[in-house]
Formats: C-alpha cells, structure tokens, sequence
C-alpha cells in the first residue's frame, strides 16, 4: 500500500504541529496548510517539522475561500498525490458578548471555523469516495457542547462543525470514508496559556482530572480515527477534556 496523504488545516499551530508530528510517526505523508501571510510562524513550524519521523510540507490556504481551497488539493494532487485523511483543525475566535458583538466578528469565525470545514471537505470528498477510503477529523471544541460566556460565534460554529460531521457521514459511510469530530477541552496551547490568570485558574478548577491536557493527546485520538484500522467508528464525536465535560 501505498503512503497515504493526509492534509492537516491550521496545521501550524499548537493543536495542528502536534497533529502532523503523530500523522508522520504513523507513516503517513504530511502537508500543513495555513495561512500564508504568518512568515514567522511558518518559519517555525517548517524548523519543528524537521525533527519529525515523517516528511512534512507546508501550503498556504485560505480556508474561508472556496477557491483557495479547490486550488490546494489540485497543487496537492500534482505535487504529491490525492489526499487520503483529512483533518479539519482551522479556526480562530473572535470572543465578545453577543450584545457587543459586531457583523464582522460574527462572519469571520463562521467562514473560517465552519465554511472552512465545507471548503476543503468539499475539495476532497468526492475523491475519496471515488477510490473507496477516506478519513476525514474535524477538530471541533468542548465550548461547542457546553456554550461559552463571550463565544456565541465560535460556541455555534463548533457545534454546526459536528452537525456536518454526522450528516457527511452518513452521506459517505458506504463508499469507505469516515467522518468524525473530536472535541478538545483546555489544552497547554499559546492561546489558553494567553488566558488571563484569573480566569485560566477557574477552569482549572473546574477540570476533574486537575491539569490542562496535552497537544499530543488529541493527536493520538486523531491517528486513530485517521487509521486504516477505524474503519468502524463514523459520525461520532469524541471528548478530550479530562472530564470538563461528560455525556454518553
């Protein structure tokens, strides 16, 4: 068989470097994608990527664009080949109260956190399906299950993320490809470590197992939902908060 390609979105941050290390690890061929305009932070993550098992490449995209998107899987597919795995980790915030909250805070974490998953879903699904597997992971988030004070955009792109998640499953689940969500809690990341004390060491409080989670323990979830042997398990969403927050 041959190496499979799996495509990482918001790739080069802290969520997404730790996704791409473990999908190197388990063999497959690693593209981040991210915006393009953030030089030093490519510049880093390009650093990081060469200490990784696996090759790793970086491609811009603008996920909130559709063509963006469609000319990214065409530069993949004649540079490397057609992508296999998907893993949908884009996305930003832009936290005010909803009475606080303008048109343009609102638009831009919907086109990024929820447009973005249909842009680059779009590009690759019929694909996948055509040649019978594909993994698709959509990074969504615990404030998407609970709601989050000052997060009514991201709290309702989050939770519209797993609503796609079931929907393209179902769509899907017979041509080979999965589609499954994971919603992380509060991770050792730069943006929850830029919290303010006060409010970081509430939500620590409220974190049964007492500490914040580690990036590379919602890339081992990802690697196996993305692996040949999770064929099985579509349209789920699986929970990594140390017991922040508990359903069934």
């Amino acid at each position: 068989m041959s190496q499979r390609i799996a495509l990482v979105t918001g790739g080069i941050g802290g969520l997404g470097t730790a996704i791409c290390r473990r999908l190197a690890e388990a063999g497959r061929r690693v593209i981040a994608a991210d915006l393009g305009t953030r030089t030093d932070r490519v510049d880093r993550f390009l650093e990081e990527a060469r200490g990784f098992a696996g090759p790793v490449d970086f491609e811009p995209v603008d996920v909130a664009s559709h063509e963006s998107c469609a000319e990214l899987i065409d530069r993949i597919a004649k540079r490397v080949g057609q992508v296999e795995i998907l893993v949908n980790a884009a996305g930003i915030t832009r936290d005010v109260t909803l009475r606080n909250m303008e048109p343009a805070q609102w638009n831009e974490v919907m086109r990024v956190n929820l447009d973005g998953v249909y842009n680059v879903s779009r590009a690759v699904v019929e694909g996948m399906c055509v040649r019978g597997f594909g993994r698709v992971v959509n990074i969504s988030s615990v404030n998407g299950q609970t709601g989050q004070f000052g997060q009514t955009n991201y709290s309702a792109a989050k939770a519209g993320m797993h609503g796609f998640t079931m929907a393209l499953a179902r769509e899907v689940a017979r041509k080979g490809v999965t589609v499954n969500s994971v919603s992380p809690g509060y991770f050792r990341t730069e943006m929850v470590m830029a919290i303010p004390d006060h409010v970081r060491e509430d939500i620590l409080a409220k974190i049964p197992v007492g500490r914040f989670g580690e990036p590379a323990e919602v890339a081992r979830v990802v690697e196996f939902l993305a692996s040949d042997d999770a064929g099985y398990i579509t349209g789920q969403n699986v929970g990594i908060n140390g017991g922040y927050f508990m359903d069934f």
